[in-house]
């Protein structure tokens, strides 16, 4: 049997207001906000006390979502840099196709988020960049061009 579809990418944040904030002002709508505990929840994840708030934010065309988590407990760990650069082993970026580049850098910019190199240009076809947004993560925005 093939999988029916994509449902969402897991990103553990530590500041989950600031990580809502940032992709809704990158476009993204927020679904909703809940809170995660008990039995089922160790159980998938393999942790004990389970205890996490989420927000999920979804695509305007409601195709791809994000789901955003702050662990209460246990209380998320992190061995590896926030910057950790572009050619890191493991989840790599998050790319999101947008109208403007430019404008959503702009818009972008008093969220925290900060250019991971410069912005260039695909042939004819797109204008692409990388920036660091919450919690380090690398977010992909490509404007094709006409």
């Amino acid at each position: 049997m093939a999988i029916q579809r994509m449902d969402n990418v897991g990103i553990v944040v530590e500041d989950l207001d600031a990580a809502v904030a940032f992709f809704v002002e990158l476009g993204m709508e927020l679904e909703g906000r809940a809170q995660v505990e008990g039995p089922v929840a160790d159980q998938c994840t393999g942790l004990d006390g389970v205890h996490c708030d989420i927000a999920m934010v979804r695509t305007p065309d409601g195709h791809s979502r994000l789901e955003l988590a702050k662990y209460r407990s246990p209380t998320a760990t992190g061995t590896e840099p926030r910057n950790k650069p572009h050619n890191i082993l493991g989840t790599h970026r998050v790319m999101f196709a947008v109208d403007d580049i430019k404008d959503t850098v702009a818009r972008l910019r008093p969220h925290g988020a900060e250019l991971v190199g410069e912005m260039a240009r695909f042939e004819d076809s797109y204008l692409l960049c990388y920036v660091r947004g919450p919690e380090g993560i690398i977010v992909g925005l490509a404007e094709q061009l006409s």
